[in-house]
């Protein structure tokens, strides 16, 4: 069992059968840790790791069906959400990968291979333009597992409020100047459709007009390079059993954006006005749109209206009850802008 057990966003754990785990937000049960597996071992697999291979499980339905049939010892009801949550027992974890820790090893590493020494030049750039130290900037996904291959992205994370808002404007200016990091043309945005339809359906012209305004991916030399922005610990304000969430359905709404502050952060949270059911159950006091998955920050801005369909939450807190709906758990979850604001 590692020593640390305290895990967030971004982290990434090994159990003792060799299997990795991708962790999902910042609450947690006591000795438990809310992760899906992300790789795991197969001998055909294409990803190679102290002599063992690996293979990158990808969709949502696939990550859950191998918990099912493989480890239904971590799926677990969870009397806070309601419903079974993915949940690694720390006794069961015999290593974790840090994202801080993880870059910081590649810098000090003596040679880098093409992909790590990509890594290490954009997080630099970043860095130094954000003006935030490295204590706040690391690196998760396959890189940072050292599952990776030529195909691979660059996934950086960024820790603290007022370092993400730093690391988004940083990223707005560098997308301007194009000279070392550039916006998606359409190629790309084929290609990045092409993996993101299988786990999200959404028309192509629709993904085009959002994913192209986005500030926080693009490509830097050829590769593929993604931020995800964390509040800290102490910016943190919910413990895990302070609200509950209860599952409430499914539905199709139109909102209004009223505050898009939330959206450039794992989880993100869109709060909206005037509401408007069009498929499902209707539901008084929805107030916000969420999502745990990174595909949906900076989908909307503030005065955009929206429909947004997915799992009705009832968010039951200790001074108000409300409503959300909670974005990525199935392949019919999306949201789009029906009037949108430019860049």
């Amino acid at each position: 069992m590692v020593n640390t057990l305290k895990f967030r966003e971004g982290d990434f754990l090994q159990i003792d059968d060799g299997a990795i785990f991708e962790v999902k937000g910042s609450l947690h049960p006591p000795k438990r840790v809310i992760a899906l597996i992300r790789y795991m071992s197969d001998p055909k697999g294409d990803r190679k790791f102290h002599g063992r291979s690996y293979r990158k499980v990808y969709s949502i339905d696939e990550r859950y069906k191998i918990l099912k049939k493989i480890y239904p010892q971590f799926l677990i009801y969870d009397d806070v959400f309601n419903e079974y949550m993915p949940e690694v027992k720390h006794s069961s974890i015999i290593h974790s990968y840090i994202p801080v820790k993880e870059l910081s090893g590649l810098r000090k590493k003596p040679q880098l291979d093409y992909i790590q020494e990509k890594t290490v030049v954009f997080t630099e750039i970043l860095r130094r333009e954000a003006n935030i130290t490295w204590k706040d900037i690391g690196i998760t996904g396959s890189i940072s597992v050292g599952l990776y291959t030529d195909a691979s992205d660059i996934d950086v994370i960024v820790y603290g409020v007022e370092n993400c808002l730093r690391v988004r404007n940083a990223m707005q200016n560098l997308l301007k100047s194009g000279q070392k990091i550039s916006r998606y043309e359409i190629e790309g945005l084929k290609s990045l459709y092409q993996f993101r339809v299988k786990d999200t359906i959404m028309p192509f012209e629709e993904f085009v007009k959002h994913e192209s305004r986005k500030s926080l991916q693009g490509m830097f030399d050829g590769k593929d390079v993604y931020i995800r922005c964390i509040k800290d610990w102490d910016e943190i304000e919910e413990n895990y059993g302070e609200i509950m969430y209860k599952p409430e359905g499914y539905a199709k709404i139109r909102a209004k954006i009223i505050d898009d502050s939330e959206s450039i952060f794992t989880p993100c949270i869109y709060k909206v006005k005037d509401v408007e059911l069009i498929e499902g159950k209707m539901l008084n006091k929805l107030r916000e749109i969420a999502s745990f998955r990174g595909r949906f920050c900076e989908q909307a801005k503030n005065g955009e209206t929206v429909i947004a369909q997915g799992k009705i939450e009832r968010v039951i807190a200790p001074k108000e009850d409300h409503f959300r709906i909670l974005l990525g758990s199935r392949p019919t979850d999306f949201m789009i802008a029906t009037t949108s604001k430019s860049s």
